[in-house]
């Protein structure tokens, strides 16, 4: 019981509200390190696919075929290769050389290697030049529209001078597409609980928590709600739409829990469905889907 008070304690301790700057030579090597890995882990998962699914359905309802859209964070490319499938010319970015060589790899294997351009690119540095001695994004117009998909934009600390950056990148009334860790997500805080984990349980509670991204490599998270990031995309975007995913089915570190109750999951996933866009949601979910739109 003291150990456990102790570590309630440490937990709800209050932190300072400061960002700091993250060594981005870190988090680079962070997503380096999952590169290997991260499809095999999640991307070719049942669960990596039920979760991405609801993403897919809203780029293939926002972009159309000739759309120019700004992919941030691209890891392994999977969102790029659909978009491209699907006619839309993408620039896909990423901090991480390793990801991005998995990811072009997989499009040229798909003779997609014309609509997707691909720059080694930290979104820290957007609108700023160059990133990390990368030249300046080839693309000289404007967009019509952009993605960051399943945490990318929890990687910082404030948001809001990417969204300047990005509002004078984008077309006015282009769409962009947000995918978040939320604050609180029940499946994490319970199975974190019933394995004695009590800080893994409430880490999301805490600005800047270092999270495993696989191959051994830690970063600093945040976890922002969708009422902060819609505070900080205003006033150059407007918010138009917020669901949950992962409301009812668990984190993707969980996914071997999925493989062994296919039958069950596949009802929650259902039932994730039907209650996804209730106001509750994207409140108490693992990710929430944020859709702006550009406004003059």
């Amino acid at each position: 019981m003291e150990r456990i008070y102790r570590e309630a304690k440490a937990i709800f301790r209050p932190e300072s509200r400061e960002p700091y700057e993250t060594d981005r030579a870190a988090d680079r090597f962070a997503f380096d390190a999952a590169a290997p890995e991260y499809d095999q882990s999640f991307t070719h998962r049942a669960l990596g696919r039920w979760l991405r699914e609801p993403v897919w359905q809203a780029l293939g309802r926002i972009f159309q075929p000739g759309d120019r859209v700004l992919e941030l964070g691209c890891g392994t490319g999977e969102d790029a290769i659909w978009l491209a499938r699907r006619g839309v010319l993408v620039t896909a970015t990423d901090v991480s050389t390793e990801m991005m060589a998995v990811a072009q790899h997989k499009a040229a294997n798909l003779g997609l290697s014309e609509q997707i351009s691909w720059h080694a690119w930290d979104l820290s540095n957007l609108g700023k030049g160059s990133a990390h001695g990368a030249s300046p994004l080839p693309y000289s117009g404007l967009y019509g529209g952009a993605l960051a998909n399943f945490g990318v934009l929890n990687c910082l600390a404030d948001r809001r001078p990417l969204a300047e950056n990005l509002a004078q990148q984008m077309q006015p009334g282009g769409r962009l597409l947000l995918v978040i860790m939320a604050p609180f997500c029940p499946w994490e805080i319970l199975w974190y609980l019933a394995h004695g984990q009590i800080r893994a349980a409430f880490r999301r509670f805490h600005a800047g928590k270092l999270a495993h991204t696989g191959g051994g490599a830690w970063l600093p998270v945040w976890y922002p709600a969708p009422a902060r990031v819609k505070r900080e995309f205003a006033p150059w975007f407007r918010m138009i739409r917020l669901r949950g995913i992962g409301v009812c089915l668990p984190p993707s570190y969980l996914a071997h829990l999925v493989e062994r109750w296919p039958a069950l999951f596949t009802r929650l996933r259902g039932v994730e469905e039907r209650v996804a866009h209730n106001w509750w949601a994207a409140r108490a979910s693992d990710h929430y889907m944020i859709e702006f739109e550009r406004v003059d």
